[in-house]
């Protein structure tokens, strides 16, 4: 069965944006890989940040964590004076959701590109 490597995000700032996602989710520093900065995730897959000089079009990145991971996530969001939401419209700003038995949460990265972490996959009938 194919399985997903690596996806580009595009970013205005590779460096700053790669950055951002290391630090909120707790992982090593990015790493270059030629003009990439690769943001290496658990399951061996990667983010590379390419700097972009166009208008970016968002996109949406889901993480999957633990509740560990979860709770430090949202300290260094909430320690950043980020705004967060409950829901993928951002109408539900500083609350968390509890879909499918778990918690998850939506915030911005430096591009604007929606980023949610989860402790319970989407899926499964609630």
């Amino acid at each position: 069965m194919p399985a997903l490597n690596h996806t580009i995000v595009w970013s205005r700032d590779r460096h700053r944006a790669a950055d951002f996602l290391a630090e909120i989710l707790g992982l090593p520093a990015p790493r270059q890989f030629y003009h990439f900065q690769v943001v290496e995730l658990g399951n061996e897959v990667s983010l590379d940040f390419m700097d972009h000089p166009e208008p970016i079009d968002t996109q949406h990145y889901a993480f999957l964590v633990s509740d560990a991971e979860f709770d430090a996530g949202l300290e260094r969001v909430k320690d950043r004076g980020l705004t967060f939401w409950g829901d993928p419209a951002r109408g539900q700003a500083g609350e968390i959701n509890h879909h499918f038995g778990g918690r998850g949460f939506y915030f911005e990265n430096p591009d604007g590109h929606l980023l949610e972490l989860i402790t319970q996959p989407y899926g499964e009938e609630e």
